[in-house]
């Protein structure tokens, strides 16, 4: 009498292809941030006063963002129907190579209108392939975990995000120390050339490891879907919605922490963008330690209690967060990143384990891509922005605080609305959904 064993997991090198792979999404994706706050004015948009050239430059940033749905849905249907590993393979090789190619564009004075079109494109690549590389990476992790771990081992490829920014920051920061005639001409392509190196390491690690437990088992069962966008939408639209509306403030909050306030610190407070950085480097260490302690915490209280708890904070810490800044103290500033950032680590940690379990496995590439990536665009997409038009227009930074408690609001009411399975409750395999399944192999 033969034994059947359900797939093997790897929680641990789940972990680690996912933390690394993110944390070169991330990277890439935070350079693109940095440079728009930073030197894309002058070298895509030098026909536009230097506002209107930083606003252009920040709403291609956001063009990324919009681009993310259709990597969701393009991405999301093949993780369901083929599995996760193939799906991050591709994704990683195509933000690697967008980015890249982005280090060798060259600026407007030499080819004209022809480079910010080129550079806009391949924004849009990065954007596509972020669309599919969150939730496939953090549901390999989830799925190769055991249910009473899957809060912080989420949460620990959730620290890859702030990884690729402090790395991202890092390189800059190192830039920028270049005078000016050199950044402009070289300087600002090496953090994007340096992808090409940090790709390579992410494809080997990705490569060794083995497909999502939980996406063998729906197979095994029948439950794959033909057509898996559709009968999310169908089965799980409800859901779907309110993971878009629960991102918008972590999504909000990490963006104008880490792209909107350089530029912040530069217009409002008259300090040079190394001193921001040397800011906001230090306090993103918190990011490192706070996000897996909020996600083991939920492994033991609730995700949900920890999410909604999180979400809270963040109406209240964004005031705190720019009075701080304005007293231009660098240890009064710090302390203020430091306050945002505890509130956003205990609502952000627990989005893997949260949004990926209400939703069954064979839809679960496709639901939680979907929402998550609209929810983007609400909260991270053209925060930056809206940031900026808002100063600029009240001369103050209350709107903009105001703005960010707004977020946070519709964040905690849609985490409050969003049914997560309890301990006994596990996801079930089957879609509740009727539509044709694919075969399984040798049926």
């Amino acid at each position: 009498m033969s034994v059947t064993t359900g797939p093997r997991r790897s929680p641990a090198k789940a972990v680690i292809a996912s933390w690394i792979g993110t944390t070169i999404e991330y990277y890439d994706f935070a350079i693109y941030g940095l440079a728009s706050s930073l030197v894309f004015a002058k070298l895509f948009f030098p026909t536009f006063d230097p506002l209107a050239g930083t606003l252009i430059a920040l709403s291609t940033f956001g063009v990324g963002y919009v681009a993310r749905p259709l990597g969701a849905l393009v991405f999301g249907h093949f993780g369901d129907r083929v599995g996760r590993r193939t799906v991050l393979v591709i994704t990683l090789l195509l933000m690697g190579g967008s980015t890249f190619l982005i280090g060798l564009l060259p600026s407007y004075g030499t080819i004209g209108i022809w480079a910010p079109i080129l550079l806009v494109a391949l924004r849009v690549l990065q954007g596509i392939s972020v669309g599919g590389e969150y939730s496939g990476a953090v549901l390999m992790t989830v799925e190769h975990s055991e249910r009473s771990r899957r809060g912080v081992r989420g949460a620990l490829v959730n620290t890859g995000t702030s990884a690729g920014m402090i790395l991202s920051n890092l390189v800059f920061l190192a830039v920028l120390t270049l005078p000016e005639p050199a950044l402009l001409s070289w300087g600002w392509r090496i953090p994007f050339l340096v992808s090409g190196i940090l790709v390579v390491i992410g494809l080997v690690v990705r490569w060794t490891l083995e497909e999502s437990p939980d996406f063998i088992e729906a197979k095994q069962a029948g439950a794959v879907r033909r057509l898996p966008l559709v009968e999310v939408l169908r089965g799980s639209g409800k859901a779907v919605v309110l993971v878009a509306l629960a991102t918008i403030s972590a999504g909000m909050v990490f963006t104008l922490t880490t792209v909107f306030s350089i530029s912040y610190g530069r217009t409002a407070l008259g300090l040079p963008s190394s001193t921001m950085l040397a800011v906001l480097l230090p306090a993103a260490v918190v990011l490192l330690i706070a996000i897996p302690v909020a996600g083991r915490l939920a492994d033991r209280v609730g995700v949900r209690k920890v999410f909604l708890t999180g979400a809270a904070g963040l109406v209240v810490t964004p005031f705190l967060w720019f009075a701080l800044l304005d007293t231009r103290n660098y240890g009064l500033m710090l302390l203020g990143f430091v306050i945002v950032f505890l509130a956003y680590s205990a609502n952000y940690a627990v989005f893997p384990v949260y949004f990926s379990g209400v939703f069954p496995p064979a839809l679960r590439f496709s639901g939680m891509g979907i929402g998550f990536t609209i929810g983007t665009i609400l909260g991270n997409g053209f925060a930056p922005a809206i940031a900026a038009s808002l100063q600029g227009s009240t001369g103050s930074w209350w709107a903009i605080a105001a703005y960010m408690a707004v977020g946070a609001v519709i964040s905690l009411l849609a985490g409050l609305a969003l049914r997560y399975p309890t301990d006994h409750e596990a996801s079930p395999v089957t879609p509740a959904a009727t539509g044709p399944a694919v075969p399984a192999a040798g049926s």
